[in-house]
């Protein structure tokens, strides 16, 4: 996940009526034989997901008696299985990031998925959290990501305690000429809200608040209130007419590039920089992203990915053999992680490659007190405002009338 968009928000002019069907069981769900069903199954990813299930597709389909076709959707995944599922001509299966769930089961475009509660134990109890919604289980999980702090161990051989401490150092780097910027993490001309959340939390800012069974609570918009402008005049001293550590020009196109190029000290970035940063032959270390001195615990988005079963198939009975009973084992996703490497959500998995890839285990420390990305449809109405209200701020915009505004722009989507 580089950054978020607003293109979400246009799905919701599709939006139909949420899906009530089905429900989340501690029983296996009772099967109909695959080869019964017999026809084909379709299953959508990207590129790099669709190289990595073909082999397993096409043994499922050799096992069943079915045929299997992996189709790579390159851009716009979401919006055109909406779409598609609209118009009866979407997959069978889908492949994609856990915050669809809310605007994937109010446009009716998924079913629950029925695992047992030995399968829903064998995964990490946090990517379960994330593809639940509405109390049923709507996916199941992969694999996780989150932001951490990486850092070039040749510059700053220690990890920063606190963010001021990042910028001293920073500044120290920078006043001998050895780097020249204070710290990677990407902003562009409209602001990117996921990788600003953590220092967002660290001064007292919040999203969404909890219901009382734990769910975000859209009524509960903490953009616009006062910690949230707390928290972005924090964040605004750090701007460009303040220390100078964040900045516009810093973008998703270029913060791994200046990074490894030796051009900053610290990378605010996921699992996905790591391939460059190595092959960079950057010596580097990752850890969690500080924090203010004085505030709260810097807490970074939690993301998960998922296999989801379409409502609107034309074969969900296998669908729901393959999501529940394949992509559940360990071999198909060593495969995905080898496609790409992000920590397993599948505890096997994860154990199988954490040996050969201490990383893993580093991300994971960094986002175990992590948030959970809302899946919650409202969540689309915040990505724009909130990231064009950071990229103000960061410009030098003044917080308190800029984040009232975002705050009232989302609030107004909602509704």
């Amino acid at each position: 996940m580089r950054i978020r968009t607003a293109g979400v928000v246009a799905l919701f002019a599709l939006a139909l009526a949420a899906s009530g069907c089905g429900g989340d069981s501690d029983e296996p769900a009772a099967k109909e034989s695959p080869k019964a069903a017999g026809g084909k199954l379709v299953i959508w990813a990207d590129d790099k997901r669709t190289a990595a299930l073909k082999p397993f597709a096409e043994k499922f389909g050799q096992e069943n008696g079915v045929t299997v076709e992996v189709q790579a959707v390159s851009k716009e995944l979401q919006t055109n299985f909406v779409t598609a599922s609209q118009q009866g001509s979407g997959p069978d299966v889908v492949v994609g990031a856990h915050d669809w769930i809310g605007n994937l089961v109010q446009n009716g475009a998924i079913d629950p998925v029925q695992l047992a509660a030995e399968q829903k134990n064998a995964f990490n109890a946090t990517a379960i959290k994330a593809v639940t919604f509405n109390g049923q289980l709507y996916g199941v999980p992969y694999a996780q990501e989150n932001l951490a702090l990486i850092r070039n161990t040749e510059l700053a051989p220690e990890a920063p305690k606190t963010i001021e401490d990042l910028v001293a150092t920073g500044k120290q780097l920078k006043a001998s000429k050895k780097v020249t910027e204070t710290l990677c993490l990407q902003v562009g001309q409209n602001g990117d809200a996921y990788h600003i959340y953590p220092l967002y939390t660290s001064a007292g800012g919040y999203l969404f608040g909890a219901g009382a069974n734990g769910d975000y609570d859209p009524k509960d918009l903490g953009v616009g209130k006062p910690a949230s402008i707390e928290a972005f005049k924090k964040i605004g001293a750090l701007g460009e007419k303040g220390e100078g550590v964040l900045k516009r020009s810093i973008a998703d196109t270029n913060s791994i590039a200046t990074f490894t190029g030796k051009k900053c000290a610290y990378l605010v970035s996921g699992p996905w920089a790591v391939a460059d940063v190595k092959k960079a032959n950057i010596t580097y270390d990752i850890s969690a992203i500080p924090g203010f001195a004085g505030g709260k615990e810097a807490q970074p988005f939690v993301g998960v990915q998922a296999f989801y079963v379409a409502a609107k198939g034309k074969n969900k009975a296998l669908a729901q053999e393959f999501v529940a009973n394949y992509t559940t084992t360990p071999d198909l996703a060593v495969a995905l992680y080898n496609a790409e490497p992000r920590p397993p959500a599948l505890t096997a998995a994860l154990d199988q490659v954490k040996g050969s890839d201490p990383d893993l285990a580093k991300f994971q420390e960094a986002g175990k007190n992590g948030q959970v990305l809302p899946a919650i449809p409202a969540m689309a109405a915040i990505w724009d405002p909130f990231g064009k209200a950071e990229a103000a701020v960061i410009g030098g915009a003044d917080p308190t009338s800029t984040i009232t505004a975002a705050g009232k722009t989302i609030s107004g989507q909602i509704k």
